[in-house]
């Protein structure tokens, strides 16, 4: 485990944390005016391996080939110019630091964006450490400065990462669907008012990330996917940007607990580990194009989840007993659209993007996210 320091002072500023692998909607916007959650759980730090942050480069000021050397292979709007490495961590687990009051409202709109650089600073010496996260439509993140924080190994010893089987056992999947809440809403307890049943954020991410990939594996031929929840995901966009016709690709679900996929499989839909980010591989056919989606939304996709439950509202008399069941949650009363700047960010570093047909599909994204597929 590691806590994180001041590189100004040496004095502590977090908790003792463990890494883990950087999830895919760290980066999120979600929605217009939505609440999301915190994006990391307590007890756990990321790295992010890309420069990100300001300040920001236009592409027009980057020349192809440094963007290439840099991994990014078709035009995205800027680049950041800042220093990779910048740790996430939960905003509750930091200690020893205070926002800096002129930086408190740049960029915002309901809270904190840190669009305008870090704006939080150690208590001891005033050294800006980290960028608080905290507005509308943005996870809840404290982002700490890679050259402002050290990282401290302490005595206790990090587990060994778990493995397929006990993640198998212990992990649990992520539902499809759950309830987003309104921006500065209060949610009493058994009330619902000011909240809808949405797709989820992480899935929408998820999905934009699978899509480039899946379209990347696809060849320019048609993909077929599983029928049912992977269908609802994946299909309508698929069928819509890929041609008709025959010689299809077959994209099939495989990892822990499944059977081996059949030999025609050419696109495996496979889980990423959630703390090392290593991409399950089969053994049988290394050949196959492997899709990462998050452990979570892979487990569910593979080993169906009953609905979750709708909370009630209100309570029952005191010494009444249920001899019944919460109702399931409504679905949602959109088709599910993926991600849209995670499919663009997923597959402008994709080689494959400099295929002509495959830039054709990035170039039409607006034409495609009005059409309801992102």
């Amino acid at each position: 485990m590691f806590v994180f320091a001041c590189a100004g002072c040496g004095a502590e500023l977090t908790i003792p944390l463990s890494q883990v692998a950087l999830p895919v909607h760290a980066h999120q916007k979600y929605g217009n005016g939505t609440q999301l959650p915190v994006l990391m759980e307590s007890g756990t730090f990321a790295v992010e391996s890309e420069p990100w942050g300001p300040p920001w480069r236009m592409w027009e000021e980057i020349h192809p080939d440094e963007a290439a050397a840099r991994g990014v292979y078709a035009p995205v709007y800027a680049l950041s110019d800042g220093a990779p490495g910048s740790i996430v961590i939960a905003p509750g687990d930091a200690r020893g630091t205070v926002l800096i009051p002129e930086n408190r409202g740049g960029g915002y709109c309901c809270g904190l964006d840190g669009a305008a650089g870090p704006n939080v600073a150690c208590v001891e010496c005033a050294l800006p450490v980290a960028s608080r996260i905290d507005d509308c439509s943005l996870w809840q993140a404290m982002w700490l400065a890679p050259s402002a924080v050290r990282r401290l190994s302490v005595d206790r010893a990090d587990a060994a990462p778990l493995s397929w089987a006990e993640l198998m056992a212990q992990g649990k999947g992520t539902p499809p669907f759950e309830p987003i809440a309104s921006w500065g809403s209060r949610m009493r307890a058994g009330h619902w008012s000011n909240h809808w049943w949405s797709w989820s954020p992480q899935w929408e991410a998820a999905a934009g990330r699978a899509l480039a990939h899946l379209l990347a594996a696809s060849e320019g031929r048609p993909v077929i996917v599983p029928d049912g929840l992977a269908a609802e995901v994946f299909r309508r966009a698929l069928d819509a940007m890929l041609p008709a016709g025959p010689q299809a690709r077959r994209a099939v679900l495989a990892g822990p607990g499944l059977p081996a996929p059949d030999g025609d499989a050419r696109i495996l839909l496979v889980p990423a580990h959630p703390q090392t980010g290593q991409v399950w591989a089969p053994a049988a056919d290394p050949a196959a194009y492997p899709v990462p989606l998050p452990f979570g939304v892979w487990r569910w996709l593979a080993f169906p989840e009953p609905d979750p439950p709708l909370p009630t509202s209100g309570g029952l008399p005191g010494g009444v007993l249920r001899d019944d069941f919460d109702p399931p949650a409504p679905h949602p009363r959109h088709l599910f659209r993926a991600d849209p700047e995670t499919f663009r960010h997923t597959l402008v570093r994709l080689p494959d993007v400099r295929s002509p047909w495959l830039r054709g599909i990035l170039d039409n994204l607006t034409q495609h996210t009005r059409a309801g597929f992102f």
